[in-house]
């Protein structure tokens, strides 16, 4: 559970890296649907729904934004709801 745990952090302190581009560059956008496909390959279908009530979440404060900014910088959180937003339109 913990290494699951460790693989979604993974891919937020890649998305860190990415936070000068665009949400909606083809770099971003295929990040998020690796993050899409890691969910549903080790936790549950993450339908387009889903991942965008998780984007929200992961903008929403708390505990998960502040893991979220930890793993890729300050403002990771809110980038990946950025991006999530504009791939499920």
């Amino acid at each position: 559970e913990q290494a699951l745990g460790d693989g979604i952090l993974e891919l937020f302190t890649k998305l860190g890296t990415m936070k000068a581009q665009s949400p909606d560059s083809p770099e971003v956008q295929s990040w998020v649907q690796q993050l899409q496909a890691y969910i549903t390959e080790h936790f549950y279908n993450c339908t387009p729904q889903i991942l965008a009530g998780l984007g929200e979440m992961y903008a929403g404060g708390g505990s998960m934004t502040e893991n979220i900014d930890a793993a890729g910088g300050q403002g990771t959180g809110e980038f990946a709801r950025e991006a999530i937003r504009i791939f499920c339109k």
